[in-house]
């Protein structure tokens, strides 16, 4: 795709939020009844969650922006094949459920998928009643039936193995408690799927690091729920009005979130960007940029486009806590320094982040996506100050999250062609 510079401004939808539609899809397949949920846009990541549960024995009926959830038998397919293409959400929460279930799985993942790092969950659940191919096999297969007990997780890993946990275990016979230790990443995605649950039905409580979870519980429909807007991509947006005088505005987005990334407009206000919020909307416009420090422990899929924003800041911005990232769809550190040097920015890579020295344009060029969505609209935002255009090779990688993001770029006045 070759991008244009073109400052974008106007007005786009948020699309539904990819992390509550997975957790929304998985209470629904696990509860007693019908649900319908509503989701006006479906990413590669959301029908990879809708094929696993579909293989599980739930039935998911897409009709109008609406799936239809019919839930599981709790006796029917003992035996299942899920394919979870690159999506770290639907391996990490499906593999305790299944387990919960009694399910012999085999998971098939694609991409770095294999290769992203299961424990401590993996031998908490081997602790716990399951047999589980050695880490890094394709398929990964897993069969027996998960016990209740007590479970210990070190939560700096990834908060995915919590919230896979926090489906899994109301399921069983008895109650159980998981108790997290070390400094909590990522811990906003938890509180989604605790709220999620609580819309469901399922009750837990947590007290500090330790989460009590009776068992024999039941997964209730509410019907029907919608989908709030997503905060992680219209953060890509919202930058893009930084640089923008007249702004890019955002609707459909909920100012009461509990989504982490919505911590991007006060990372935006200290870049010095001006901020309007009126009902659903937001309006991000440009002022004058300057660097800032940055904490990326519980907004790491921000990193992306915040290191694009900062490329345009004068000054020094400094990204910390962000190490986990290089065990995403791409080492991101490496991705996103190596993308925007190549646009003509002075990015250096540290233990744990980036540091990134501003520059009041840069020059563009041709870049690889790395084979990841957020790298690729991240190279995308950061065209809009370049002086020539940017060429990014593997576009499409934007289908794992967002497939519609060039039809939106274009409506906010991007120019692009396909190569």
């Amino acid at each position: 795709m070759k991008i244009l510079p073109c400052l974008l401004n106007g007005m786009v939808n948020a699309i539904p939020s990819k992390s509550q539609a997975h957790r929304a899809l998985i209470c629904a397949a696990l509860a007693d009844r019908q649900t319908r949920v509503e989701c006006a846009s479906q990413s590669k990541d959301i029908t990879a969650t809708a094929a696993c549960l579909s293989a599980l024995g739930a039935s998911m009926t897409l009709e109008r922006d609406c799936y239809t959830v019919q839930p599981l038998k709790p006796d029917d397919k003992n035996t299942a094949s899920l394919p979870c293409g690159e999506s770290g959400s639907t391996f990490r929460f499906l593999l305790p459920i299944a387990g919960a279930l009694g399910k012999k799985a085999s998971f098939l993942l694609e991409g770095r998928l294999p290769e992203r790092p299961l424990s401590p969950l993996y031998e908490e659940l081997v602790r716990h009643g399951l047999i589980l191919s050695p880490q890094g096999a394709n398929p990964f297969t897993a069969e027996g039936k998960l016990i209740p007990g007590s479970y210990l997780l070190d939560a700096g890993v990834s908060s995915q193995f919590i919230s896979g946990l926090l489906f899994a275990l109301p399921l069983l016979n008895a109650d159980s408690e998981l108790r997290l230790t070390g400094k909590t990443e990522s811990f906003p995605y938890v509180e989604l799927t605790m709220l999620m649950l609580e819309k469901f039905g399922i009750k837990i409580e947590l007290n500090g690091m330790v989460f009590s979870i009776p068992g024999n519980q039941k997964y209730i429909s509410p019907g029907a729920l919608g989908i709030e807007g997503d905060w992680s991509n219209a953060a890509f947006w919202l930058t893009a009005g930084v640089l923008s005088e007249s702004g890019v505005t955002c609707e459909g987005l909920d100012l009461q979130s509990r989504q982490g990334d919505a911590a991007v407009l006060e990372i935006l206000s200290r870049f010095g960007a001006q901020i309007k919020k009126s009902g659903g909307s937001v309006t991000v416009s440009g002022g004058k940029l300057r660097g800032i420090e940055i904490d990326a422990g519980n907004i790491p899929d921000l990193v992306p486009v915040l290191a694009a924003a900062a490329s345009a800041a004068e000054g020094i911005t400094v990204i910390r806590n962000a190490g986990r990232l290089r065990l995403k769809e791409s080492d991101r550190l490496s991705a996103i320094s190596s993308v925007l040097n190549e646009l003509g920015a002075d990015v250096r890579v540290t233990e744990d982040g980036l540091i990134i020295k501003g520059k009041e344009r840069l020059s563009g060029g041709q870049v690889s996506s790395w084979g990841d969505h957020r790298i690729a609209m991240s190279a995308a935002i950061a065209a809009s100050f370049c002086a020539e255009p940017v060429v990014i090779l593997g576009a499409e990688a934007v289908n794992k999250s967002y497939p519609g993001f060039y039809n939106d770029l274009k409506l906010l006045g991007g120019n692009y062609t396909i190569c």
